[in-house]
């Protein structure tokens, strides 16, 4: 009877009123050049960061309560199983504070991590209830069958949303694209190719011209021939490329200055636990969806399929406001956020399985088993919803589908492996030069000016690539005609062989043997040439200004340009060198022995993964976007050799060098830790510094707490026994910590400046007049992870990379010594290889 009463007493000696508080957020800035839209009517995911008042009566995420401050204790907190609320006495009712916590503690700042051990307790606590409850009644139970159900309605809104949008970009990019060039005379929304579908004088020759579409020097000059016709095409061209690379910087700067860039090193960052309030928001998805169809049909070398992970990502994450498991448990969400990602690769590149493994290998920090199902189903629900549209009009779900007739040859792999080594030094060489180049835009005057730089960049490659052919189609116009296997009927210039005199020399099948190049095909060589020069040179600059900007399209155009260049040239020398070695007994005279869209292939697997360091999901994806199941194995070799070689230079990929550019707080998985430092040695206090800020379980009143918090930045602070013995007893965080003192100020009777705050079970003895104590108990984590101080530092980081910490206690035969945060453990990594550490911004 005794322990039911004290358990009793524990329960509900706490005093809580329910009514929600306002708060004013003073403010503080970010180091995201201003990168937040303010917005008085936006959702929870958007914030002014100059300043907002925020109102925790919403059900939604709350946003960032200003801590004076990023953390430098880690805005960290709890291995805790239970988001808890204040305690408190006075003459309301009493309520368990575990069922009706205090809005506001238990969520997290903007730029702060989150605590997966924490998340991860708290939906363990909700499952169990909604369990137990289920058995009670059948209201309940059918409960609990919608709370299962829900993670599948889930994935099957993200995956029907992301679907549609990406058909509707493909649609009107592909449209905008050839509005540069001309309209259609029969109705203005029809892009070329459909302008003459129904046309019945198209030839095999010339298949792209009908009477139907007009180019612009038609319209304007009414002649499509002659040095002023080309002049007119040339300005028009220059002209709706300058309009809409304008419209979409501007519409990025204005509106929703997250929605730049590819995405991708910020999904990862996000995953990772880290929180960037709008990244994931409603204006981010409407910008980045509009700024996206703009800035791929302006001709600038990028893509939209790394932005449209990024899309995805906004759909997963505005759908979790429909459920409240998913909108309340930032662990939960990002489980949805994992696989809106393999949704988003699998909308880009018709690539469902290719989606999940990127998600897997690429992207997601924490990827549990429901989770690898869940994005199957998205992915599965996104390609169908995607095939459903055909924003192709090919009823194809790939991108560039290829058939080639012969089958590859052992001896290939050698150029294949070549293949790779180009890959890799390319690779290598983009990512140094990009981070450079970004670098400079960073630190430079350049960065203050990003629609003028836009406008410029747009400006150079609308002049050097209209007069190419080849850089004047888009890229995925571009990667389609080099992975194209020439047939009978193929008027190309990349089919510009010489005929074969005898007609036995014709394959079968619409194929063609080896034959010599004509003078149609060594144009279009020195026009590969001199796109490869210019591709290679504008990506670097491309990538990383202010409009969506994706890096996989770009990649794999010069990887297939220099494979097409490689396959062009192992044609040629197995037609003029029949009897060598390495082509007798496999390659005779009048056969169909190599074929260079297989190279061009190759390479841009190559190319693509020397700048990602992409393996197993980038083989997938290029098997799934060209339907060559058979063409694995070369796919393997060249990816394998692009990775090694660029290893060789750096283990970077270019997201995980944007993500150090950036200074956000992500601990890579694949990088290991090799110094044999100690906990003792990263840990702070350091020598010389000031004693470890703590906060004692009864011996500090109201006041004294308040002057701590005001005088520090600190976002967490521990609770040990006494200043003297320093014994550990919790971690509380400072933003719970305020919310709860400021609600006692307001809320209950007798709580002023000389209270006494109590984190004790049992208030100790006070005097009569004393005024109540605060008890503060429920908000304490109290079981704060911890380390001895001779921990080896790889351990420790092994800890906070698998357990998703984002700070560890160190303690000495049970003493409080120091704090490390994930903060701490990047500006030692950053030391140890010669980098600067305040480079960190965030923590």
């Amino acid at each position: 009877m005794f322990q039911f009463l004290s358990r009793l007493y524990r329960n509900y000696a706490l005093v809580v009123d329910r009514a929600p508080g306002r708060m004013e957020n003073p403010g503080y800035s970010s180091g995201f050049d201003g990168l937040h839209h303010p917005s008085d009517d936006d959702d929870d995911e958007m914030v002014d960061i100059a300043g907002a008042t925020l109102d925790f009566s919403t059900t939604d995420d709350v946003p960032p309560l200003s801590s004076g401050g990023y953390d430098e204790y880690s805005a960290g907190s709890s291995s805790s199983s239970r988001a808890a609320g204040m305690n408190g006495s006075g003459p309301t009712k009493l309520v368990d504070p575990l069922d009706d916590p205090l809005p506001g503690v238990g969520t997290y700042e903007d730029f702060n991590t989150i605590d997966w051990v924490r998340e991860k307790s708290k939906d363990r606590d909700r499952h169990r209830e909604i369990t137990n409850k289920s058995r009670e009644s059948t209201v309940a139970l059918l409960h609990s069958v919608s709370d299962a159900f829900s993670g599948w309605l889930l994935m099957l809104l993200v995956g029907l949303m992301a679907g549609a949008l990406a058909g509707g970009i493909d649609i009107a990019a592909h449209w905008m694209t050839d509005l540069k060039e001309g309209v259609c005379l029969i109705g203005f929304w029809f892009n070329h190719e459909h302008c003459c579908w129904t046309s019945n004088e198209t030839t095999f020759q010339e298949r792209d011209r009908c009477p139907q579409w007009k180019s612009w020097a038609e319209l304007i000059a009414g002649t499509a021939q002659g040095p002023f016709a080309y002049i007119v095409n040339y300005l028009m061209y220059i002209f709706w490329a300058l309009l809409f690379s304008f419209l979409a910087v501007t519409l990025v700067r204005a509106f929703a200055p997250y929605a730049c860039g590819s995405g991708i090193p910020e999904i990862k960052t996000i995953l990772s636990g880290f929180i960037i309030r709008g990244y994931l928001g409603k204006w981010t998805l409407i910008i980045k969806t509009i700024t996206l169809v703009l800035a791929v049909s302006s001709g600038l070398s990028l893509g939209k399929e790394g932005p449209l992970v990024h899309v995805a990502c906004c759909c997963a994450n505005i759908l979790c406001h429909l459920f409240t498991k998913y909108r309340k448990n930032e662990a939960k969400r990002r489980e949805v956020l994992s696989a809106a990602a393999a949704v988003g690769v699998s909308v880009a590149f018709g690539a469902p399985i290719g989606g999940v493994l990127f998600s897997l290998e690429e992207v997601s920090y924490y990827f549990p088993l429901k989770t690898l199902w869940r994005s199957f189903f998205a992915a599965l629900v996104a390609a169908f919803t995607l095939r459903s549209i055909n924003p192709f009009g090919n009823s194809r779900l790939v991108l560039f589908y290829v058939e080639f007739h012969a089958p590859w040859h052992l001896v290939e792999l050698a150029p294949f492996i070549l293949l790779g080594i180009f890959g890799g030094l390319w690779g290598a060489l983009f990512i140094k030069a990009n981070i450079a180049w970004c670098r400079t835009r960073k630190t430079t005057r350049l960065g203050h000016y990003p629609v003028i730089e836009v406008l410029l960049v747009t400006a150079v490659t609308a002049l050097i690539a209209f007069p190419n052919s080849y850089t004047r189609m888009s890229g995925a116009e571009l990667i389609s005609e080099l992975f194209n296997d020439c047939s009978l009927l193929d008027s190309s210039q990349l089919c510009g062989y010489k005929q074969p005199v005898n007609t036995s020399e014709t394959g079968v099948d619409n194929s063609l043997a080896d034959r010599p190049a004509g003078a149609g095909l060594c144009t279009a060589l020195w026009q590969l040439a001199l796109a490869l020069i210019f591709k290679m040179l504008i990506t670097v600059i491309t990538f990383g200004m202010k409009v969506p900007s994706g890096l996989f399209i770009p990649s794999m155009a010069v990887g297939a340009i220099a494979g097409r260049l490689l396959g062009v040239g192992m044609e040629q020398l197995a037609y003029y060198n029949h009897d060598w070695l390495i082509f007798r007994g496999w390659c005779s005279p009048g056969a169909d022995c190599i074929t260079p869209g297989l190279y061009a292939m190759v390479g841009a697997a190559a190319c693509l993964g020397g700048v990602t360091r992409m393996t197993v999901s980038l083989v997938v994806i290029m098997f799934e976007l060209t339907g060559g199941l058979e063409y694995i194995v070369p796919l393997m070799a060249a990816t394998m050799t692009s990775k090694w070689v660029a290893d060789a230079f750096g283990r970077e990929g270019i997201y995980e060098a944007h993500i150090r550019l950036n200074g956000y707080p992500f601990l890579e998985p694949k990088e290991e830790f090799e110094h044999s430092s100690l906990a003792v040695d990263v840990m702070r206090p350091r020598r010389g510094d000031p004693a470890l800020a703590v906060l004692t379980q009864d011996g500090m009143t109201v006041g004294e707490v308040e002057t701590l918090v005001e005088s520090t930045h600190y976002s967490g602070f521990p609770v040990v026994v006494s200043q003297e013995s320093q014994r550990l007893v919790g971690f509380v965080l400072r933003r719970d910590l305020l919310i709860s003192i400021d609600n006692a100020r307001k809320r209950q009777d007798g709580i002023v400046s000389a209270s006494l705050v109590v984190f004790t079970e049992h208030c100790p003895a006070q005097p009569p007049e004393a005024p109540p104590p605060l008890r503060l108990r429920g908000i304490m984590d109290l079981s704060p992870f911890t380390v001895t101080d001779h921990t080896p530092m790889d351990i420790t980081v092994d800890i906070f990379r698998k357990l998703g910490l984002r700070q560890c206690l160190v303690t000495h035969n049970g003493r409080l010594l120091g704090i490390i945060t994930k903060k701490d453990i990047l500006k030692h990594m950053a030391q140890i290889a010669n980098r600067d550490p305040d480079s960190i911004l965030f923590n």
